[in-house]
C-alpha cells in the first residue's frame, strides 16, 4: 500500500509541473488546430479548382505535420516565455513568438482560399503591423472579397485577443 501511495505522489508531483507549463499555452493549442483544419479545407479546395488529383495520404501526411510542428512551436514558445519572459517581466513573449508562427499559417489559409476562388490575390498579414495599411493585393478590386478579408481578419484578431486576455 505504502508503494502505491508513493508512486502516486511522485506522478502527481511530476504532472503538476507539466501542466504549469502547459495550462496557460492550451489557448494555442486550440487556435493551431483551428488554422491547420482551415488550412486543409481551403488547399483541399484549392486543388479542385486547379483539377488535379486530391491526394489523402498526402494530405493526411501534411496536416499531421503541421499540427507536430506547431505543437513544437508552442513549447518552444512557452519555454521562452518561462526563460525570458518571466524574468524580465515579459508575459506577451510567447504571444509574439506564436503570432509569428500563425502569421504565416493565415497567410497559408488565404492564399488557398484566394486560389480556391479563382482571384489572382495574396495577403501578407505582418503588413497589418507596419505603416503600411493595405495588407492585401488584389490584381482584381472586388469590394465583396475586400469585406470578406475584413471580416476574417477581425474574427482572428479577436481569437487572439482572447488568447492574449486569458493567458
Amino acid at each position: 500500500m505504502n508503494e502505491e501511495n508513493l508512486i502516486g505522489g511522485m506522478t502527481a508531483l511530476f504532472l503538476s509541473g507539466t501542466m504549469e507549463f502547459i495550462s496557460p499555452l492550451r489557448w494555442f493549442f486550440v487556435l493551431g488546430i483551428i488554422l491547420v483544419l482551415a488550412d486543409l479545407r481551403f488547399g483541399i479546395e484549392a486543388v479542385r479548382k486547379r483539377k488535379e488529383e486530391i491526394r489523402l495520404s498526402r494530405a493526411v501526411r501534411r496536416t499531421i505535420n503541421k499540427i507536430i510542428d506547431y505543437l513544437c512551436w508552442i513549447f518552444v514558445a512557452g519555454a521562452i516565455g518561462m526563460t525570458f519572459g518571466a524574468p524580465f517581466d515579459l508575459p506577451l513573449l510567447p504571444v509574439l513568438v506564436m503570432l509569428v508562427v500563425y502569421g504565416i499559417e493565415i497567410n497559408s489559409c488565404f492564399a488557398n482560399y484566394f486560389e480556391s476562388q479563382g482571384k489572382k490575390a495574396r495577403m501578407n498579414i505582418f503588413k497589418f503591423f507596419s505603416k503600411r495599411t493595405e495588407i492585401i493585393e488584389i490584381e482584381e478590386e472586388e469590394k465583396r472579397m475586400r469585406r470578406l478579408v475584413t471580416i476574417l481578419l477581425i474574427f482572428f484578431t479577436m481569437i487572439l485577443m482572447s488568447v492574449v486576455c486569458t493567458s
